[in-house]
């Protein structure tokens, strides 16, 4: 991963850009030698999301099954009823 102080993204923007999109490397930028933000291209921050909802529907999913909130096809299908239409 690379890392960039915040001061040279100031100076240097077009070009970190640039080289971000031709990499599809984060950039991890730095204030104070601290992480201060990750640079990310947008289809790879979009693919994150979209892994993040992913995720996150399987987690409900699993509580849902600890504790016990299942429907039998038969159920479910009655209870879809009125959107499948």
């Amino acid at each position: 991963m690379r890392i960039e102080l915040v001061t040279t993204l100031k100076r240097q923007a077009t070009k970190i850009l640039a080289d971000l999109h031709k990499s599809k490397e984060p950039v991890l930028i730095t204030e104070h030698g601290k992480p201060s933000a990750y640079l990310v291209d947008v289809d790879d921050y979009e693919l994150m999301q979209n892994r993040m909802r992913l995720l996150e529907g399987l987690s409900r999913g699993e509580r849902a099954i600890q504790e016990g909130r299942m429907l039998t096809q038969k159920e479910a299908k009655k209870a879809m009823a009125k959107w499948l239409k």
